[in-house]
């Protein structure tokens, strides 16, 4: 079985018709509604999509074998750095969208919260919504952006007390948390998937430099990406944690990472720097990896083949990356 901890939601053009709306207006006509219907819904899983190679989301899933998929929001969409109220109707329209979606495909998909991240709104606040979707949805899951300013401030980091109010509102949920970066505000230097890995990078280090891993030791934390640069630069960070009479290794060990990484031999460094255990199945599928490899012929998220190419694993670590990892940490059942 296949269980991928790293999807977003395919939804109806209807719902960034409404997010165009909120924008427009500030808010002035009130918080309205995208209008999705039932048959919007399965329209946006099952008919081809040219920014998906010109395939459905549920083809590509059918494709690689993926039985359970995780789905959030679609980060770069989630406008955090506007104005507290459309953020909030926004999040709260599309994690609507979220729970109708696994409703209609009970045993395909489950629910991550995306949450309002505006910098106007306490994060006491963001996590009442999370409430609202793991209380009244189900959902297993909340996907975090480190850098609700989308790059255009900076934000407090991830060891700061500033987060506190999250990591209570998830231990107290029993949910893990998906570090995934939003938008990136221009004018910027980069952009929005550079701007992911980047926070992502600064997210491990602002953790794993801080007491909040001591403070929450039931925090479950998943860093999207592998983790950002830190596999790669791990080395740059060994001295520093010998100093503390620990390892760096010991230290990304607290956290765990998706395989959301679209080269074998990224995969493989990795899985080689934390360990299997502490990696997840993430395809990110469909989405930015979901073109053809012209030399390969696959497709460049087809995550699960470059997995079942690295010789050196054996069935039990292939079922913990693809399964049983994942039914552990976000209890799922079935």
């Amino acid at each position: 079985m296949k269980i991928d901890i790293h999807g977003h939601v395919s939804a109806p053009e209807s719902l960034y018709a409404y997010k165009a709306g909120l924008l427009a207006h500030r808010g002035a006509h009130g918080r309205g509604s995208a209008g999705v219907t039932d048959d919007t819904l399965r329209a946006a899983l099952t008919e081809p999509n040219k920014s998906f190679g010109g395939k459905s989301h549920l083809a590509h899933l059918d494709d690689a074998g993926v039985d359970v998929q995780l789905i959030s929001p679609r980060p770069y969409q989630m406008m955090h750095s506007e104005q507290g109220r459309l953020v909030e109707w926004f999040a709260q329209e599309t994690n609507d969208v979220i729970a109708r979606t696994c409703r209609l495909e009970p045993q395909r998909f489950r629910g991550v919260a995306g949450l309002p991240q505006s910098m106007e709104l306490e994060p006491a606040r963001w996590t009442a919504e999370l409430r609202r979707c793991v209380q009244e949805h189900g959902f297993v899951g909340a996907m975090l952006n480190p850098d609700p300013y989308e790059g255009s401030a900076q934000p407090p980091a991830l060891g700061d007390r500033f987060w506190y109010p999250v990591w209570e509102a998830v231990c107290e949920l029993d949910v893990p948390v998906l570090i995934h970066s939003a938008g990136c505000r221009p004018p910027a230097r980069e952009t929005y998937s550079l701007h992911f890995i980047q926070e992502e990078t600064l997210a491990v280090i602002g953790l794993l430099n801080s007491s909040v891993l001591d403070d929450f030791p039931d925090l479950k934390i998943i860093v999207s990406h592998g983790g950002g640069a830190v596999p790669y630069q791990r080395g740059r960070f060994q001295p520093g944690a010998l100093r503390k009479g620990t390892t760096f290794a010991e230290q990304l060990r607290r956290l765990y990472y998706d395989t959301c990484l679209y080269t074998r031999d990224s995969i493989e460094l990795l899985l080689r720097s934390v360990g299997v255990d502490r990696c997840l199945f993430g395809t990110e599928k469909p989405g930015t990896g979901s073109m053809r490899d012209p030399e390969t012929g696959r497709w460049i998220d087809d995550i699960h083949l470059l997995i079942e190419d690295i010789d050196w694993l054996d069935d039990g670590q292939r079922k913990q990356l693809f399964e049983s990892n994942a039914r552990d940490l976000f209890r799922i059942q079935g």
